[in-house]
């Protein structure tokens, strides 16, 4: 099974920032992420095995009680590549960037010993929300968010299925910061 490491932000922050999103591109060729999809990606897993799955859950358990919950803020659109070759359209994260850095160290550092290799590249903590087919996009994106806020309290292991209608997400580990497992 396909899995990753995520914080999903309420509902309401997902709606509010794919609406805001819409407002600087209106392309009728990005595929904007569905709501219930949109999230904050600690580390993805790839494919891991059943019977993996306590010693993951284990391990984030460790990783998230060691970090008190904490405020976070959406910043700024952004691109990748680039806003002038855009094929991927993102939220970052402005408020909270530090504790997203120290989470995503442990939750790396907790789960190397399982055999999932350390990330080379930096983090760079953002919501993806849309996706670009065809030919890139070149946007003139703005700063800032329009104060989007929320609490990181919990981190969740997620079970990605591709389907022709596109991923849906399946929870198989619920884990408070400061506490022990939900789920």
């Amino acid at each position: 099974m396909r899995a990753f490491v995520a914080v999903f932000p309420p509902s309401e922050v997902r709606r509010e920032a794919l609406a805001w999103a819409r407002r600087w591109s209106s392309d009728d060729r990005v595929r904007w992420t569905r709501p219930e999809n949109v999230h904050l990606t600690l580390k993805f897993l790839g494919d891991i095995r059943a019977e993996a799955l306590d010693g993951i859950r284990d391990a984030l358990g460790e990783a998230c009680a060691q970090h008190a919950s904490f405020d976070t803020a959406l910043a700024e659109l952004g691109a990748f590549p680039s806003a002038r070759r855009a094929r991927i359209l993102w939220v970052g994260v402005g408020a909270g960037f530090d504790q997203l850095l120290s989470l995503v160290a442990d939750v790396d550092g907790t789960l190397a010993p399982l055999g999932f290799e350390r990330e080379k590249s930096p983090y760079v903590p953002h919501l993806t929300l849309g996706r670009v087919r065809g030919r890139p996009l070149n946007l003139d994106l703005p700063s800032g968010a329009e104060g989007n806020t929320f609490r990181v309290g919990r981190v969740q292991l997620t079970e990605s299925r591709l389907t022709a209608k596109g991923a849906t997400y399946r929870t198989m580990g619920d884990f408070a910061l400061g506490g022990e497992a939900l789920v």
